[in-house]
Protein backbone atom coordinates (compact mmCIF):
# COMPACT_ATOMS: atom_id res chain seq x y z
CA UNK A 1 0.00 0.00 0.00
CA UNK A 2 0.85 3.92 -1.24
CA UNK A 3 0.33 6.70 0.68
CA UNK A 4 -0.34 9.69 -1.51
CA UNK A 5 -0.36 13.67 -0.21
CA UNK A 6 -3.37 15.91 -1.16
CA UNK A 7 -3.31 19.51 -2.04
CA UNK A 8 -4.46 19.73 1.78
CA UNK A 9 -1.17 18.24 2.81
CA UNK A 10 -2.55 15.10 3.64
CA UNK A 11 -2.21 11.62 3.24
CA UNK A 12 -4.33 9.40 1.61
CA UNK A 13 -4.11 5.23 1.49
CA UNK A 14 -3.75 3.86 -2.28
CA UNK A 15 -3.40 0.39 -3.16
CA UNK A 16 0.05 -0.77 -4.36
CA UNK A 17 0.63 -1.66 -8.46
CA UNK A 18 1.32 -4.64 -9.22
CA UNK A 19 4.90 -5.30 -10.72
CA UNK A 20 5.11 -5.28 -14.36
CA UNK A 21 5.25 -8.44 -15.59
CA UNK A 22 8.08 -9.05 -18.05
CA UNK A 23 6.61 -11.99 -20.01
CA UNK A 24 3.59 -9.84 -20.65
CA UNK A 25 2.57 -8.56 -24.13
CA UNK A 26 3.47 -5.25 -24.96
CA UNK A 27 1.25 -3.29 -27.38
CA UNK A 28 1.23 -0.50 -29.41
CA UNK A 29 0.35 2.25 -27.57
CA UNK A 30 3.13 0.55 -24.68
CA UNK A 31 5.99 0.42 -27.68
CA UNK A 32 5.51 4.26 -28.47
CA UNK A 33 5.43 5.79 -25.29
CA UNK A 34 8.55 3.50 -24.12
CA UNK A 35 11.45 5.21 -24.44
CA UNK A 36 14.24 4.11 -26.79
CA UNK A 37 17.03 1.50 -25.07
CA UNK A 38 20.26 2.81 -24.91
CA UNK A 39 22.98 1.89 -27.20
CA UNK A 40 25.70 -0.66 -26.54
CA UNK A 41 29.48 0.64 -27.42
CA UNK A 42 31.10 -1.52 -29.84
CA UNK A 43 33.66 -3.70 -28.63
CA UNK A 44 37.11 -2.14 -28.28
CA UNK A 45 39.02 -4.40 -30.43
CA UNK A 46 36.42 -2.10 -33.30
CA UNK A 47 37.04 0.86 -32.13
CA UNK A 48 39.27 3.55 -34.03
CA UNK A 49 40.50 5.83 -31.61
CA UNK A 50 41.81 4.76 -27.94
CA UNK A 51 39.48 4.15 -25.28
CA UNK A 52 40.21 6.42 -22.99
CA UNK A 53 38.91 8.88 -25.45
CA UNK A 54 36.26 11.07 -23.21
CA UNK A 55 34.90 12.33 -26.47
CA UNK A 56 33.88 9.75 -27.84
CA UNK A 57 32.63 7.86 -24.49
CA UNK A 58 30.09 10.64 -24.31
CA UNK A 59 29.15 9.93 -28.07
CA UNK A 60 27.49 7.04 -26.73
CA UNK A 61 26.30 8.21 -23.35
CA UNK A 62 24.01 11.08 -24.41
CA UNK A 63 20.70 10.99 -23.67
CA UNK A 64 18.01 9.53 -26.59
CA UNK A 65 16.52 11.97 -28.21
CA UNK A 66 12.81 13.56 -27.96
CA UNK A 67 9.85 14.32 -30.24
CA UNK A 68 9.60 17.46 -30.60
CA UNK A 69 11.59 21.02 -31.09
CA UNK A 70 15.04 20.72 -29.90
CA UNK A 71 15.60 22.12 -26.15
CA UNK A 72 17.84 25.40 -25.39
CA UNK A 73 20.50 24.50 -23.06
CA UNK A 74 20.89 27.02 -20.34
CA UNK A 75 23.83 29.30 -20.86
CA UNK A 76 26.26 29.36 -18.34
CA UNK A 77 26.98 32.12 -15.44
CA UNK A 78 29.80 34.01 -16.40
CA UNK A 79 32.56 33.78 -14.03
CA UNK A 80 34.75 36.71 -12.62
CA UNK A 81 37.88 34.54 -12.93
CA UNK A 82 37.67 32.80 -16.51
CA UNK A 83 39.45 29.74 -15.78
CA UNK A 84 41.56 28.21 -18.98
CA UNK A 85 39.87 24.83 -19.82
CA UNK A 86 42.33 21.97 -19.44
CA UNK A 87 42.53 19.93 -22.22
CA UNK A 88 41.08 16.14 -21.31
CA UNK A 89 44.07 13.66 -19.90
CA UNK A 90 43.97 11.06 -22.66
CA UNK A 91 44.36 7.80 -21.47
CA UNK A 92 47.03 5.01 -22.85
CA UNK A 93 45.82 2.99 -25.12
CA UNK A 94 45.40 -1.03 -24.31
CA UNK A 95 47.07 -3.23 -26.36
CA UNK A 96 44.59 -6.25 -27.43
CA UNK A 97 45.24 -9.03 -29.40
CA UNK A 98 45.72 -8.10 -33.38
CA UNK A 99 46.84 -4.22 -32.73
CA UNK A 100 49.29 -2.69 -34.80
CA UNK A 101 52.27 -1.84 -32.50
CA UNK A 102 51.98 1.50 -30.74
CA UNK A 103 54.18 4.34 -32.79
CA UNK A 104 57.27 5.38 -30.48
CA UNK A 105 57.63 9.10 -29.64
CA UNK A 106 59.40 11.84 -31.87
CA UNK A 107 63.66 10.69 -30.44
CA UNK A 108 64.09 14.29 -28.21
CA UNK A 109 66.38 17.41 -30.30
CA UNK A 110 70.01 16.70 -30.32
CA UNK A 111 71.93 19.00 -27.09
CA UNK A 112 73.82 21.71 -28.44
CA UNK A 113 77.17 21.71 -28.45
CA UNK A 114 79.49 23.01 -25.78
CA UNK A 115 80.34 26.34 -26.29
CA UNK A 116 84.43 27.06 -27.18
CA UNK A 117 86.86 27.08 -24.15
CA UNK A 118 86.98 31.37 -24.24
CA UNK A 119 83.33 31.94 -24.59
CA UNK A 120 81.62 34.31 -22.34
CA UNK A 121 77.15 34.39 -21.65
CA UNK A 122 75.81 37.34 -23.73
CA UNK A 123 75.15 40.31 -21.08
CA UNK A 124 71.30 40.58 -19.30
CA UNK A 125 69.44 41.80 -22.25
CA UNK A 126 71.15 40.93 -24.95
CA UNK A 127 68.42 39.92 -27.74
CA UNK A 128 69.12 36.57 -28.50
CA UNK A 129 71.33 35.52 -31.71
CA UNK A 130 69.42 34.73 -34.75
CA UNK A 131 70.60 32.53 -37.23
CA UNK A 132 70.70 34.29 -40.80
CA UNK A 133 69.63 32.09 -43.28
CA UNK A 134 70.28 33.43 -47.04
CA UNK A 135 67.32 35.14 -48.34
CA UNK A 136 64.61 32.85 -50.70
CA UNK A 137 64.81 33.09 -54.62
CA UNK A 138 63.04 36.20 -56.17
CA UNK A 139 59.58 34.98 -57.74
CA UNK A 140 58.16 37.36 -60.50
CA UNK A 141 54.81 38.35 -60.30
CA UNK A 142 53.65 35.73 -62.66
CA UNK A 143 54.85 32.52 -60.86
CA UNK A 144 57.94 32.27 -62.67
CA UNK A 145 61.73 32.12 -61.13
CA UNK A 146 63.76 34.91 -62.31
CA UNK A 147 66.79 33.83 -64.10
CA UNK A 148 70.18 34.09 -62.44
CA UNK A 149 72.01 37.56 -63.50
CA UNK A 150 74.33 37.47 -66.36
CA UNK A 151 77.39 39.14 -63.64
CA UNK A 152 80.66 39.07 -65.79
CA UNK A 153 82.58 37.90 -63.06
CA UNK A 154 80.92 34.88 -62.91
CA UNK A 155 80.53 34.31 -66.53
CA UNK A 156 83.80 35.35 -68.36
CA UNK A 157 86.70 33.24 -67.65
CA UNK A 158 89.77 35.80 -67.52
CA UNK A 159 93.02 34.60 -68.02
CA UNK A 160 95.75 35.70 -66.31
CA UNK A 161 98.05 38.70 -66.94
CA UNK A 162 101.43 37.43 -68.40
CA UNK A 163 104.27 38.49 -65.83
CA UNK A 164 106.44 41.40 -66.97
CA UNK A 165 109.73 40.68 -65.51
CA UNK A 166 111.91 38.38 -63.84
CA UNK A 167 112.11 34.38 -63.43
CA UNK A 168 108.44 34.23 -64.14
CA UNK A 169 109.20 36.30 -67.49
CA UNK A 170 111.51 33.60 -68.56
CA UNK A 171 109.42 30.81 -67.45
CA UNK A 172 106.38 31.82 -69.28
CA UNK A 173 108.11 33.00 -72.90
CA UNK A 174 110.12 29.33 -72.30
CA UNK A 175 107.33 27.25 -72.39
CA UNK A 176 105.35 29.35 -75.02
CA UNK A 177 102.56 31.03 -73.12
CA UNK A 178 101.62 27.16 -71.88
CA UNK A 179 102.64 27.40 -68.26
CA UNK A 180 101.86 31.01 -66.29
CA UNK A 181 102.76 31.72 -63.01
CA UNK A 182 101.08 34.97 -62.66
CA UNK A 183 102.35 38.38 -62.01
CA UNK A 184 104.66 38.95 -58.97
CA UNK A 185 104.62 41.40 -56.64
CA UNK A 186 106.80 43.92 -58.05
CA UNK A 187 104.12 43.46 -61.46
CA UNK A 188 100.98 43.98 -59.45
CA UNK A 189 102.69 47.19 -57.67
CA UNK A 190 103.60 48.88 -60.74
CA UNK A 191 99.98 48.12 -61.87
CA UNK A 192 98.33 49.59 -58.72
CA UNK A 193 100.78 52.66 -59.38
CA UNK A 194 100.11 53.31 -63.18
CA UNK A 195 96.28 52.96 -61.97
CA UNK A 196 96.79 55.72 -59.46
CA UNK A 197 98.54 57.97 -62.38
CA UNK A 198 95.51 57.44 -64.13
CA UNK A 199 93.01 58.71 -61.54
CA UNK A 200 90.40 60.99 -63.67
CA UNK A 201 91.07 64.59 -62.70
CA UNK A 202 87.97 67.26 -62.38
CA UNK A 203 89.00 70.20 -64.01
CA UNK A 204 92.54 70.76 -64.21
CA UNK A 205 95.53 69.93 -61.57
CA UNK A 206 98.44 72.48 -61.36
CA UNK A 207 102.03 71.70 -60.39
CA UNK A 208 104.85 74.35 -59.55
CA UNK A 209 108.14 72.74 -59.92
CA UNK A 210 110.63 75.26 -58.36
CA UNK A 211 114.21 75.72 -56.96
CA UNK A 212 116.30 79.10 -55.17
CA UNK A 213 119.63 77.15 -56.22
CA UNK A 214 120.33 76.40 -60.21
CA UNK A 215 122.18 73.38 -61.71
CA UNK A 216 120.18 71.00 -59.74
CA UNK A 217 117.90 69.53 -62.35
CA UNK A 218 114.60 71.42 -62.06
CA UNK A 219 114.32 71.71 -65.68
CA UNK A 220 114.80 67.80 -66.32
CA UNK A 221 112.81 67.31 -63.37
CA UNK A 222 109.48 68.73 -64.90
CA UNK A 223 110.54 66.80 -68.14
CA UNK A 224 110.60 63.67 -66.59
CA UNK A 225 107.64 64.40 -64.38
CA UNK A 226 105.62 65.79 -66.98
CA UNK A 227 106.19 62.74 -69.51
CA UNK A 228 105.77 60.46 -67.30
CA UNK A 229 101.93 61.75 -66.63
CA UNK A 230 101.68 62.19 -69.92
CA UNK A 231 102.53 58.65 -71.09
CA UNK A 232 100.65 56.82 -68.63
CA UNK A 233 97.03 59.41 -68.60
CA UNK A 234 95.06 59.90 -72.33
CA UNK A 235 94.24 63.38 -71.27
CA UNK A 236 96.42 66.46 -72.04
CA UNK A 237 99.72 67.39 -70.19
CA UNK A 238 101.26 70.77 -70.71
CA UNK A 239 104.51 72.33 -69.50
CA UNK A 240 104.79 76.00 -68.99
CA UNK A 241 108.83 77.91 -69.07
CA UNK A 242 107.88 80.44 -66.11
CA UNK A 243 111.69 81.49 -65.89
CA UNK A 244 112.01 85.06 -66.67
CA UNK A 245 115.88 84.68 -67.12
CA UNK A 246 115.61 82.83 -70.29
CA UNK A 247 114.48 79.64 -69.51
CA UNK A 248 115.56 76.44 -71.39
CA UNK A 249 112.83 74.14 -71.05
CA UNK A 250 111.51 74.42 -74.80
CA UNK A 251 115.42 73.58 -75.84
CA UNK A 252 115.03 70.05 -73.97
CA UNK A 253 112.39 69.00 -76.35
CA UNK A 254 113.42 67.51 -80.10
CA UNK A 255 110.04 69.68 -81.83
CA UNK A 256 110.91 72.98 -83.58
CA UNK A 257 107.78 73.15 -85.33
CA UNK A 258 106.78 76.41 -84.00
CA UNK A 259 108.90 79.46 -82.03
CA UNK A 260 105.82 80.69 -80.63
CA UNK A 261 106.25 81.84 -77.19
CA UNK A 262 103.40 82.31 -74.23
CA UNK A 263 103.73 86.30 -74.93
CA UNK A 264 102.50 85.09 -78.54
CA UNK A 265 99.76 83.06 -77.29
CA UNK A 266 99.13 85.85 -74.87
CA UNK A 267 98.77 88.23 -77.88
CA UNK A 268 96.80 86.28 -79.74
CA UNK A 269 92.98 87.26 -80.16
CA UNK A 270 91.88 84.26 -82.46
CA UNK A 271 92.29 81.83 -79.58
CA UNK A 272 89.15 79.83 -79.38
CA UNK A 273 89.54 76.17 -79.61
CA UNK A 274 92.53 73.95 -78.84
CA UNK A 275 93.72 73.82 -82.26
CA UNK A 276 94.39 77.20 -81.66
CA UNK A 277 96.68 77.05 -78.60
CA UNK A 278 98.22 73.82 -80.01
CA UNK A 279 99.52 76.30 -82.91
CA UNK A 280 101.80 78.13 -80.18
CA UNK A 281 103.31 74.76 -78.40
CA UNK A 282 105.97 72.09 -79.17
CA UNK A 283 105.23 68.45 -78.24
CA UNK A 284 107.73 65.75 -76.88
CA UNK A 285 107.60 61.75 -77.72
CA UNK A 286 105.73 62.26 -74.69
CA UNK A 287 103.03 63.65 -75.86
CA UNK A 288 103.87 66.37 -73.36
CA UNK A 289 103.43 70.13 -75.05
CA UNK A 290 105.49 72.60 -74.19
CA UNK A 291 105.06 76.31 -74.10
CA UNK A 292 108.15 78.01 -74.35
CA UNK A 293 109.10 81.43 -72.44
CA UNK A 294 110.24 84.74 -74.29
CA UNK A 295 114.19 84.27 -74.96
CA UNK A 296 114.62 88.33 -74.99
CA UNK A 297 115.80 89.35 -71.53
CA UNK A 298 114.10 92.48 -71.52
CA UNK A 299 110.66 91.00 -72.77
CA UNK A 300 110.65 88.52 -70.02
CA UNK A 301 111.01 91.02 -67.37
CA UNK A 302 107.25 92.09 -68.34
CA UNK A 303 105.88 88.65 -67.85
CA UNK A 304 104.47 89.45 -64.33
CA UNK A 305 101.61 88.14 -62.13
CA UNK A 306 99.18 89.16 -64.38
CA UNK A 307 100.24 87.61 -67.58
CA UNK A 308 100.59 84.06 -65.38
CA UNK A 309 97.45 84.33 -64.54
CA UNK A 310 95.95 85.06 -67.87
CA UNK A 311 98.07 82.60 -69.49
CA UNK A 312 96.78 79.73 -66.79
CA UNK A 313 92.96 80.85 -67.38
CA UNK A 314 93.58 79.85 -70.90
CA UNK A 315 95.06 76.82 -70.56
CA UNK A 316 92.89 75.26 -68.31
CA UNK A 317 90.19 75.13 -70.70
CA UNK A 318 92.16 72.56 -72.93
CA UNK A 319 94.48 71.07 -70.60
CA UNK A 320 94.09 68.77 -67.84
CA UNK A 321 97.53 68.75 -66.04
CA UNK A 322 99.48 72.30 -66.19
CA UNK A 323 103.25 71.87 -64.82
CA UNK A 324 104.99 75.51 -64.39
CA UNK A 325 108.41 75.31 -64.56
CA UNK A 326 109.65 77.95 -62.15
CA UNK A 327 112.87 80.19 -62.09
CA UNK A 328 115.27 80.83 -59.37
CA UNK A 329 114.04 83.77 -58.07
CA UNK A 330 111.45 83.60 -55.76
CA UNK A 331 110.79 87.12 -55.17
CA UNK A 332 109.76 87.56 -58.98
CA UNK A 333 106.86 89.02 -59.53
CA UNK A 334 105.35 86.00 -61.22
CA UNK A 335 106.06 83.76 -58.09
CA UNK A 336 103.46 85.19 -56.03
CA UNK A 337 100.54 83.67 -58.47
CA UNK A 338 102.45 80.25 -59.46
CA UNK A 339 102.39 79.41 -55.12
CA UNK A 340 99.01 80.65 -55.26
CA UNK A 341 97.55 78.81 -58.20
CA UNK A 342 99.39 75.38 -57.52
CA UNK A 343 97.57 72.74 -56.21
CA UNK A 344 100.75 71.02 -55.14
CA UNK A 345 105.08 71.89 -55.51
CA UNK A 346 107.80 69.89 -56.47
CA UNK A 347 110.84 71.15 -54.37
CA UNK A 348 114.39 69.84 -56.38
CA UNK A 349 117.55 69.65 -54.73
CA UNK A 350 120.62 67.60 -55.05
CA UNK A 351 122.00 65.19 -52.61
CA UNK A 352 124.52 68.15 -51.38
CA UNK A 353 124.40 69.39 -48.76
CA UNK A 354 124.26 73.39 -49.22
CA UNK A 355 121.38 72.73 -51.85
CA UNK A 356 119.57 70.48 -49.62
CA UNK A 357 120.15 73.39 -46.80
CA UNK A 358 119.02 75.88 -49.73
CA UNK A 359 115.77 73.70 -50.47
CA UNK A 360 115.26 73.57 -46.23
CA UNK A 361 115.47 77.39 -46.52
CA UNK A 362 112.96 77.69 -49.33
CA UNK A 363 110.05 75.58 -46.72
CA UNK A 364 111.13 77.67 -44.32
CA UNK A 365 110.29 80.66 -46.49
CA UNK A 366 106.60 79.14 -47.65
CA UNK A 367 105.95 78.63 -43.81
CA UNK A 368 106.15 82.34 -43.06
CA UNK A 369 104.63 83.57 -46.51
CA UNK A 370 101.39 81.99 -45.35
CA UNK A 371 101.59 78.61 -47.86
CA UNK A 372 102.22 76.01 -45.04
CA UNK A 373 99.11 73.53 -47.01
CA UNK A 374 101.35 73.67 -49.79
CA UNK A 375 104.91 72.94 -47.69
CA UNK A 376 102.79 69.76 -45.68
CA UNK A 377 101.86 68.58 -49.25
CA UNK A 378 105.15 69.56 -51.01
CA UNK A 379 107.39 66.28 -52.71
CA UNK A 380 110.72 66.82 -52.57
CA UNK A 381 113.31 65.28 -55.27
CA UNK A 382 116.66 64.64 -54.86
CA UNK A 383 118.36 64.52 -58.55
CA UNK A 384 122.00 63.78 -58.72
CA UNK A 385 123.10 65.44 -61.21
CA UNK A 386 126.96 63.70 -61.23
CA UNK A 387 127.86 60.63 -60.37
CA UNK A 388 129.92 59.95 -57.01
CA UNK A 389 126.59 61.27 -55.24
CA UNK A 390 125.83 58.50 -52.82
CA UNK A 391 129.00 59.49 -51.03
CA UNK A 392 126.42 61.75 -48.66
CA UNK A 393 124.44 59.93 -46.40
CA UNK A 394 120.94 60.23 -48.08
CA UNK A 395 119.37 58.45 -45.26
CA UNK A 396 119.76 61.89 -42.83
CA UNK A 397 118.45 64.08 -45.54
CA UNK A 398 115.61 61.37 -46.12
CA UNK A 399 114.77 62.25 -42.83
CA UNK A 400 114.89 65.78 -42.35
CA UNK A 401 112.92 66.28 -45.29
CA UNK A 402 110.24 63.23 -44.88
CA UNK A 403 109.45 65.06 -41.49
CA UNK A 404 108.09 68.13 -42.96
CA UNK A 405 106.63 67.12 -46.65
CA UNK A 406 104.37 64.58 -47.81
CA UNK A 407 107.56 62.57 -50.17
CA UNK A 408 111.00 62.88 -51.07
CA UNK A 409 112.16 61.19 -53.99
CA UNK A 410 115.57 60.49 -55.52
CA UNK A 411 116.51 60.69 -58.78
CA UNK A 412 119.55 58.31 -60.02
CA UNK A 413 122.24 59.45 -62.06
CA UNK A 414 121.60 59.20 -66.08
CA UNK A 415 123.86 59.54 -68.16
CA UNK A 416 121.64 60.89 -70.98
CA UNK A 417 120.10 63.63 -68.83
CA UNK A 418 123.62 64.62 -67.84
CA UNK A 419 124.09 65.96 -71.34
CA UNK A 420 122.04 68.69 -71.25
CA UNK A 421 120.68 68.16 -74.66
CA UNK A 422 117.21 66.95 -75.98
CA UNK A 423 115.62 64.29 -73.15
CA UNK A 424 114.45 61.16 -75.33
CA UNK A 425 112.45 59.28 -72.53
CA UNK A 426 112.99 56.04 -74.57
CA UNK A 427 117.19 56.10 -73.90
CA UNK A 428 116.74 56.48 -70.10
CA UNK A 429 118.05 54.06 -67.88
CA UNK A 430 114.83 51.21 -66.00
CA UNK A 431 115.61 53.02 -63.04
CA UNK A 432 115.58 56.75 -63.74
CA UNK A 433 112.19 56.09 -65.63
CA UNK A 434 110.83 54.70 -62.59
CA UNK A 435 111.90 57.28 -60.55
CA UNK A 436 109.69 59.70 -62.19
CA UNK A 437 107.10 57.35 -62.18
CA UNK A 438 107.35 56.73 -58.64
CA UNK A 439 107.12 60.75 -58.38
CA UNK A 440 103.97 60.75 -60.85
CA UNK A 441 101.81 57.92 -58.43
CA UNK A 442 103.37 60.21 -55.05
CA UNK A 443 101.29 63.87 -57.23
CA UNK A 444 98.68 61.39 -58.34
CA UNK A 445 97.53 60.90 -54.60
CA UNK A 446 96.04 64.19 -54.57
CA UNK A 447 93.90 63.55 -57.47
CA UNK A 448 91.01 61.83 -56.05
CA UNK A 449 91.01 64.26 -53.10
CA UNK A 450 90.92 67.30 -55.59
CA UNK A 451 88.00 65.80 -57.21
CA UNK A 452 86.02 65.83 -54.25
CA UNK A 453 87.23 69.36 -52.75
CA UNK A 454 87.27 72.97 -53.55
CA UNK A 455 89.41 73.72 -56.70
CA UNK A 456 91.81 76.49 -56.21
CA UNK A 457 90.88 79.36 -58.59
Amino acid sequence: MAHDMTPNGQFTASAAEPPPDDDAPVTDAESAQRPPARRLAPPPWQLHTTIGNRAFAERFDAPPRRDGPPEREAEPEERADTEPVEPPPVLPAMEQPGWAAPIPPPPPPPFPPPPPPHWLPPPPGWPPHQQHLPPPPEVASSGFRLPPSLDEAEVVRRARRAPQSGWRRAVHRASAGHFNPGESRRDRRREDLLARIRTPIAGDFRIAVLSIKGGVGKTTTTIGLGSALAMMRNDRVIAVDANPDRGTLAERVRDRSTQSTVRDLLSDPHIKRYADVRNHTRMAGSRMEVLASEQEPAVSEVFGEADYRHTVDLLRQYYNIILTDCGTGIMHSAMAGVLDLAHTIVLVSSPAIDAARSASATLDWLMQHGHSALVREAHVVLSASRPGSAALKIDKVYEHFEARCRSVHLIPFDPHLAEGADIDIDSLKPATFDAYLELAGSVAEKFPRLRGGRHRQ
